[in-house]
Order: C-alpha cells, then sequence, then structure tokens
C-alpha cells in the first residue's frame, strides 16, 4: 500500500518549478498532479493511454476533439487514449489530479 498528502504533493510540485509531478508509477496505472496558472498555456499533446483527470481547485475550459466544455473544483473528465485534449481560458490557477492507464509513456505510438 502506497499513501499520499496532496498539501505535500503540491509542495514538491511548487518547489521542482515544473507544471507536471509524477508521483505514481506503477504496472498498470500512473498518477500525477498538474498546475496551471491562470492564462498560462496547456502545452500538452495526446497521449497514447486513456486518462482521468479531477480539478481539485481552479476553473478553465476544457476541450477533447470537438467537444468542450468549463470545469471546476469536483470535475471529473476521462479522455481515450490518442485524442487531442487541453485546457484553455483558464480563469483562476488549476490544480488537476492525473490518472494514467496503463502508465503515461508506456505505449509507443
Amino acid at each position: 500500500m502506497q499513501t499520499f498528502q496532496l498539501p505535500q504533493l503540491l509542495e514538491k510540485l511548487k518547489v521542482s518549478h515544473r507544471a507536471w509531478l509524477e508521483f505514481l508509477r506503477a504496472g498498470s496505472l500512473s498518477m500525477g498532479v498538474y498546475h496551471l496558472k491562470a492564462g498560462q498555456p496547456d502545452p500538452q499533446q495526446p497521449h497514447t493511454e486513456d486518462e482521468v483527470y479531477y480539478v481539485v481547485s481552479g476553473r478553465a475550459s476544457f476541450q477533447a476533439g470537438s467537444e468542450q466544455q468549463t470545469v471546476g473544483q469536483g470535475t471529473l473528465i476521462y479522455v481515450d487514449r490518442d485524442v487531442e485534449h487541453r485546457f484553455f481560458d483558464i480563469t483562476e490557477d488549476l490544480t488537476v489530479l492525473v490518472f494514467f492507464a496503463p502508465p503515461e509513456g508506456s505505449l509507443k505510438k
């Protein structure tokens, strides 16, 4: 068993000066925290793995393929592998838990 405390993960992310911190990698999934500041662009590209986002805090819009949705605290988003997607119009600093299955980067294009 492994346990994680979100406040400590957010502090690690903050001192890394990066937007992404992976904190778990197992055989069947990986997990991380993603943080974008208000107005910051989201540079991510489609992933080869299925992905789930859980919005911890903040407000933004999200696009996956041709669909768009406003998201905020408590929103859960599922995105199929290889689908173009990103956050945009980030109006409040955005913190998101991200779950990849299988682990991010484990499948080759």
